[in-house]
């Protein structure tokens, strides 16, 4: 299994997007930068964490975005979802059932493959940006220091 890289900037996004003050917004553009993103791409991204109801978009001039939940009730499983959508990581090619000359639906390891990703999912699913956020602050106090100057910089009010 291997996650796009849209996920990781998703969480970093909104974890950016966390720290701003209640009627800022923030330049897409500035944070596709702060992440070292492709700005087209990043726009997709920033449009389905939008469509998935955890960031809002704000138009014009002085737009940008900001969250539109608090932090505590975004689970990363949720960034997870806007980003790649429900597909199973695992699905059977049929090896198993050739291989064996039987006529069952799944194969042998598909069992274990879903009790893997329910695991996965359950970790996910425990942890939010609040949490993430805790532990940012808790392990990194300067870096954060730096990154609410540079919000500070590129945010619109």
């Amino acid at each position: 299994m291997q996650m796009k890289t849209g996920v990781e900037q998703s969480v970093y996004a909104i974890l950016i997007l966390n720290m701003l003050p209640d009627k800022a917004v923030l330049p897409g553009e500035a944070i596709s930068q702060q992440l070292g993103a492709s700005p087209t791409y990043f726009q997709k991204l920033l449009r389905k964490l939008v469509s998935a109801d955890l960031i809002t978009s704000v138009p014009g001039v002085k737009g940008g975005f900001k969250l539109k939940k608090k932090p505590e009730d975004i689970r990363v499983y949720d960034i997870y979802l806007a980003v790649e959508g429900q597909q199973s990581l695992y699905s059977s090619s049929g090896v198993f059932l050739g291989m064996f000359d039987v006529e069952e639906s799944s194969c042998l390891l598909t069992n274990l493959m879903e009790e893997a990703e329910l695991s996965w999912k359950s970790v996910l699913k425990s942890e939010t940006v609040a949490s993430l956020f805790e532990e940012l602050n808790e392990n990194y106090q300067p870096k954060v220091q730096l990154l609410h100057e540079w919000i500070k910089e590129k945010m619109v009010l």
